[in-house]
């Protein structure tokens, strides 16, 4: 039996490998349903550790340095999609990592809520206002998108964002503010006493009817349903006249208006790639309001450090993000080296198995963006991640991530970087349900729940600290 079902997996790899070229959903879907039937298929976990490990030389050699001397900070940055925008599997690893060499601060922040997306539990954001966001899933068309990933901007001159750290452990002495180009359009301050940045008024919209509009029309305009216009107008039909006046229900709250009195500047220093406040005391909350000789503001990240060394592990996810969307921003690669990275992370592939981009292309890409780096002489140690597994219509393995993982794999010497299987420790082509069924997976069988990215930053943890003492004891691989 056990050399039947042997056989049927190696049958449906080969037919895989043999089709591939051609990728059309009805071919790929009939392959997968061959291959959804076996879940029994016994699932072998290798030893969890990096491979080509020497490729992180010249940084754990600064890691060494580090320990011994106890100054200066040790810089990781980790680059990534979905699975690492919300920093649940990095949080795992920042802690883990400061706890065995020091906490150098929080790192690389940015406000996702002020773009109206998800982010770090680590602190909370808020405005007075709204602002436009730009992202690099989408095409090219000269925003101002870099080191995040999602730029916020806006040209209103009466705004403040409210930066509120809430993990007690990532107080911070300096702040560091990233610009498109480096420009000075943001100062800093404190308060004397409680701001409230957002209003708790009901924002008031009215829309005038005009000839031809239909009540159908008019909810359609504003995201509302018949029936909720209706109630806020009192109609008892749907008969509306033009040039009377609608009543639009909104949740939104009106924008609150913020004198610039109401702050205490501090004074900024600038160098060539950020402007930034240093306190002698560690802070928890600061504001960012508008440098009053700015015309717009465009904000592209945040860096907290403090003055104690250590390890600071920065990370930058963008939903939907893949190779190509970061390649596209070359202010993505020039801001990168504000950061300084000593080591860089790669997690992406997940967006290209289901855009079905073809392993070679995956791995040009990925190759650019190793280009991309050297170009901005950004000489950081890196490690590549392969993409964790998952299904097709929550139900066909993603036989594209099993694709990247072996390519990664492959180029890693040629290529110069270290590679941490995560496709392999998360059970490869069959280890989907096997992970749904111990809680580590979300429903849609792509993303993976609280624990299972807790469980993924605990890994890859371990491996880092494995390499990292083979290293010391000469025994690296």
């Amino acid at each position: 039996m056990h050399k039947l079902k042997l056989f049927l997996s190696l049958w449906f790899l080969l037919a895989v490998v043999g089709m591939r070229a051609q990728v059309t959903d009805s071919i790929f879907v009939e392959i997968d349903t061959v291959a959804a039937i076996d879940t029994t298929e016994t699932i072998v976990i290798p030893d969890n550790h990096f491979h080509n490990t020497k490729a992180l030389k010249p940084f754990f050699e600064k890691l060494i340095l580090n320990q011994q001397q106890k100054t200066g900070k040790i810089n990781i940055v980790h680059i990534g999609d979905s699975h690492i925008q919300a920093d649940l599997m990095t949080n795992v690893i920042r802690k883990k990592l400061q706890g065995e060499f020091g906490n150098g601060g929080r790192g690389f922040i940015f406000p996702y809520s002020l773009a109206k997306t998800n982010g770090s539990y680590n602190e909370r954001f808020s405005s007075n206002r709204t602002w436009e966001s730009y992202r690099n899933i989408y095409p090219a068309i000269g925003h101002p998108v870099g080191l995040s990933g999602i730029g916020l901007w806006t040209k209103a001159k009466d705004f403040a964002i409210e930066i509120n750290v809430k993990d007690s452990s990532y107080g911070f002495n300096t702040i560091k503010i990233i610009t498109p180009k480096n420009k000075d359009m943001f100062d800093v301050a404190t308060a004397s006493k409680t701001i409230v940045m957002e209003s708790s008024v009901p924002k008031k919209i009215t829309h005038k009817i005009k000839k031809g509009e239909a009540v159908s029309i008019i909810a359609e305009k504003y995201g509302i349903s018949v029936a909720q216009l209706k109630k806020a107008n009192n109609l008892k039909s749907n008969n509306i006249r033009a040039g009377k006046t609608l009543r639009i229900p909104t949740n939104e709250m009106q924008q609150k208006s913020i004198s610039r009195s109401e702050f205490i500047p501090l004074d900024i220093q600038s160098n060539q790639l950020t402007h930034y406040y240093t306190s002698d005391t560690p802070l928890s909350k600061i504001y960012l309001i508008p440098e009053p000789q700015a015309s717009e503001f465009a904000l592209n990240g945040l860096v907290l450090e403090n003055n104690n060394p250590g390890v600071i592990y920065s990370s930058i996810g963008v939903n939907g993000a893949k190779f190509s969307d970061y390649n596209k921003y070359p202010l993505f690669f020039e801001q990168l080296k504000a950061l300084q990275p000593d080591m860089i992370v790669l997690s992406l592939g997940t967006n290209e198995t289901f855009d079905k981009t073809v392993s070679s292309e995956y791995m040009v890409q990925l190759n650019l963006f190793l280009e991309n780096l050297k170009a901005q002489n950004i000489n950081a140690s890196v490690l590549v991640s392969t993409p964790p597994p998952s299904l097709f219509k929550r139900k066909f393995p993603n036989t594209f991530a099993a694709d990247y993982s072996e390519n990664i794999l492959k180029s890693a010497e040629e290529k110069g970087f270290a590679v941490w299987d995560l496709y392999s420790q998360f059970g490869g082509l069959y280890g989907v349900e096997r992970n749904a069924a111990r809680g580590l997976m979300s429903g849609d069988r792509v993303h993976y729940s609280k624990a299972g990215y807790e469980k993924q930053g605990n890994l890859l943890s371990e491996a880092f600290l494995k390499a990292y003492n083979n290293f010391k004891s000469g025994t690296e691989n």
